[in-house]
């Protein structure tokens, strides 16, 4: 029984040892993503281009609302004046309206959400491309994103990215 134990205890020191050794060769280290996502100059231009077109379909929306409603006022009002045929009429020019406006409306959206995927994408490559060219070459095995893990004190690599990107 004594043997077993024994056995058993130098067993979990070595296996303690051997985790120790291989924890001590692990090099780990963090970055600000959100940081470097939010004040990369060229991903502030994408804002910008996209803030312009948001804009744009936002103006274009509002003309489009202003003419349904102007419409829509006249004809509540004139239809008791004008006869069924005509009333009947501006209903359908009033609901093809509302679906064109939706139909714009939704499509703006599309493209707008399709041109910030246009726009981010190769700027997150370059990103993610840079992180782990400076990681490599400060000799990390990992870099994590601070802003996903619980507990960060060692060292920060955002500042030597923001260098290689540039900025």
């Amino acid at each position: 029984m004594m043997k077993q134990l024994k056995n058993l205890f130098f067993t979990a020191l070595f296996i303690l040892g051997a985790s120790q050794s291989v924890t001590a060769q692990t090099k780990i280290a963090h970055v600000d993503t959100n940081e470097l996502y939010t004040k990369m100059p060229a991903m502030i231009d994408a804002q910008k281009q996209l803030e312009q077109l948001s804009k744009q379909y936002d103006s274009e929306f509002k003309t489009m609302a202003d003419e349904y409603y102007t419409k829509l006022k006249k004809y509540e009002e004139e239809a008791n004046k004008v006869d069924d045929k005509t009333n009947q009429e501006r209903t359908k020019e009033i609901t093809d309206m509302e679906k064109r406006i939706r139909d714009y409306r939704d499509n703006a959206q599309k493209e707008l959400q399709q041109k910030e995927a246009d726009l981010a994408k190769p700027l997150v490559e370059k990103i993610r491309a840079s992180i782990a060219k400076v990681g490599k070459a400060k000799g990390f095995n990992y870099v994590i994103d601070i802003n996903a893990a619980i507990f960060a004190d060692g060292t920060d690599l955002t500042n030597d990215v923001k260098k290689d990107l540039g900025f």
